[in-house]
């Protein structure tokens, strides 16, 4: 998110965190630091594809960012490398039918987060599901985000999976009225039905 409004709107729901993404060539891209007020019961989370330390640095610096998403290709020695600098750190992975969970072992002791995210042609904001049948394979301890193609009508199904380590749901392309412009309404209807899930 970047418009001034819309991330003020958005803080007036029950949402965990707020990403901005730091990948000159998304459509999202945030070039300067929002001026809106953001509360602290919200996690600001940086999303950076293949950046340097140095970069990544800056922009949490810059942002006072909470948590960094590392959505690329990094290595697990890129991981240690910032998780030895006091970082909290999701990293992503782009996840099909075929995806092979045990990827995830080089990056358990360099890592607080995964999220796992439809594979599709770029780096995430692909609007894509992948079947969340795959997830029976997770075997980590770590809590991960779930992403990729989530959209109102398939909350229901998310409720369904039975995980103790599913930890958020990441939305985005599918609640937005224009790249990195949510649709307030709908983020609305998805907070009001994840609350009384949470109430039953």
């Amino acid at each position: 998110m970047r418009a001034d409004e819309n991330i003020a709107a958005l803080c007036q729901l029950p949402v965990d965190h707020i990403g901005f993404i730091f990948y000159r060539k998304s459509p999202r891209y945030v070039k300067d630091a929002p001026a809106a007020t953001i509360p602290e019961r919200i996690k600001k989370v940086g999303v950076f594809v293949n950046a340097s330390v140095e970069e990544i640095i800056s922009k949490a610096t810059d942002h006072q960012l909470d948590l960094i998403q590392l959505h690329g290709d990094e290595t697990p020695g890129f991981c240690h490398l910032l998780k030895n600098k006091g970082f909290v750190l999701i990293k992503a992975f782009a996840a099909d039918s075929h995806f092979d969970f045990g990827q995830l072992n080089d990056f358990e002791d360099c890592c607080d987060y995964y999220l796992l995210d439809a594979k599709g042609d770029s780096y995430g904001g692909n609007g894509l599901q992948f079947d969340w049948q795959i997830l029976k394979n997770y075997t980590s301890e770590k809590k991960f985000f779930l992403s990729g193609g989530i959209d109102l009508e398939s909350v229901d199904e998310v409720l369904k999976i039975d995980l103790p380590q599913l930890y958020a749901i990441d939305v985005n392309s599918k609640f937005e009225s224009a790249p990195a412009l949510k649709d307030i309404s709908k983020i609305k209807r998805l907070t009001d039905r994840l609350v009384l899930e949470k109430t039953k």
